[in-house]
């Protein structure tokens, strides 16, 4: 074969993508693979199975050969059940001449799809420091800008806090309750004030409730996770399945909120996303049967046992619910967060700098979503390493 010319590919590649650092998270996964059975404590990853029936409607669709495209707003079965629980839990009527409907390859593809649909090249979305990690590169790659709205020393997103940063050019809040990484909560009081302040100001307030069901009974609002669709249906509100249901792979969500916005969306999924998957979404129109109550109580099990065991060692971000916590590297070790990952990968422990989440990098991520073994083996050599020995 004759030589040919190489193509340059550096070269043309956009200043989109150079803008985007590779995931912090999944570079310390992949050490994590390279390590002999470490204590691993880097990915949100439920660690109990996928429940059977959700497992077996999914096979059921397989081998009933539903395996095709769906309708790109979602299948006819998932819809109905999607509505039926928001019209329990929120009191909301989806889908209606006011409110739509759309089911979505995960809850970052919904976000994704509504910074597209809201933002412009110069637009400004404020989100909370510390971060999920699409809010600031999601909106940087459609060339909008994140404003960051310091939640330090408590966690906590208040209206108090983000007013400041709003602008003309202020389009959008997300708000994400229980949050990643802190797992903290907002109360319902501080979720009116924020719908309070948006609608005044006429900016579109996203509520990333993916871990409404893993709420802590510290935290609960009569009973449910405080949410900012009950005061206001004129929030576009983002759940999902793969936290819930340990289908994280499965990849689905689903966003409810104005019917305009999500028209918007559901076209540009179109041509993005096409559909959320087929079998997934069968799968998932069995989940609301279930009752995932014995699963919330072991996590919150394992959440205290994170308080009890580090809590006297390092300054921790109560949370709420999810399955995170959010530790302070104590200030007499004098080292930054990443420093010390860098230690603790060195114990065969692994944990998720700060400086992934937030502007700062003071603190690290500690996942709990693992065994009680796991997590009791590696929180006592934390613990020795939070206390300098």
């Amino acid at each position: 074969m004759p030589t040919r010319p190489s193509i340059d590919v550096d070269s043309i590649i956009s200043r989109r993508s150079r803008g985007v650092d590779a995931s912090g998270i999944r570079r310390v996964f992949d050490l994590g693979a390279k390590l002999k059975d470490p204590f691993n404590f880097s990915i949100g990853q439920p660690d109990f199975p996928v429940p059977d029936p959700i497992k077996q409607a999914a096979i059921d669709a397989i081998r009933g050969d539903r395996n095709g495209y769906t309708v790109t707003q979602g299948t006819p079965d998932l819809l109905q059940r999607i509505s039926a629980h928001l019209r329990q839990d929120v009191g909301w009527e989806t889908p209606s001449t006011e409110l739509g409907l759309l089911v979505t390859s995960g809850t970052s593809g919904a976000i994704f799809l509504a910074l597209m649909a809201l933002l412009d090249p110069g637009d400004e979305v404020v989100i909370p420091d510390p971060w999920f990690v699409i809010y600031p590169h999601g909106a940087r790659m459609i060339g909008a800008k994140p404003v960051l709205c310091d939640t330090y020393p408590d966690g906590r997103m208040t209206a108090e806090r983000i007013e400041p940063h709003l602008t003309p050019r202020t389009k959008v809040v997300i708000v994400d309750s229980p949050a990643n990484p802190t797992g903290v909560v907002l109360t319902s009081a501080e979720l009116r004030d924020i719908v309070d302040l948006c609608e005044r100001r006429n900016l579109l307030l996203i509520a990333d409730e993916i871990y409404d069901i893993f709420t802590y009974d510290d935290a609960l609002d009569e009973g449910r996770c405080p949410s900012v669709a009950r005061f206001s249906d004129r929030v576009l509100l983002v759940r999902g399945f793969g936290k819930t249901y340990g289908c994280t792979g499965w990849r689905l969500g689903y966003a409810a909120g104005p019917k305009r916005l999500i028209e918007e969306m559901a076209k540009l999924q179109q041509y993005t996303y096409v559909c959320a998957p087929s079998m997934a979404q069968a799968g998932a129109a069995a989940a609301f049967d279930l009752d995932m109550s014995e699963h919330v109580r072991a996590y919150q099990r394992k959440r205290d046992m994170v308080l009890t065991t580090l809590g006297d060692a390092a300054g921790i971000i109560h949370p709420g619910g999810a399955f995170y916590c959010f530790v302070e590297v104590p200030l007499r070790l004098g080292i930054s967060a990443t420093e010390f990952v860098n230690r603790t990968i060195e114990r065969n422990v692994l944990i998720i700098p700060g400086g992934v989440f937030s502007s700062r990098d003071t603190h690290f991520r500690l996942s709990y979503a693992t065994s009680d073994v796991k997590l009791e083996g590696g929180l006592a050599i934390l613990r020795q390493l939070l206390l300098g020995r």
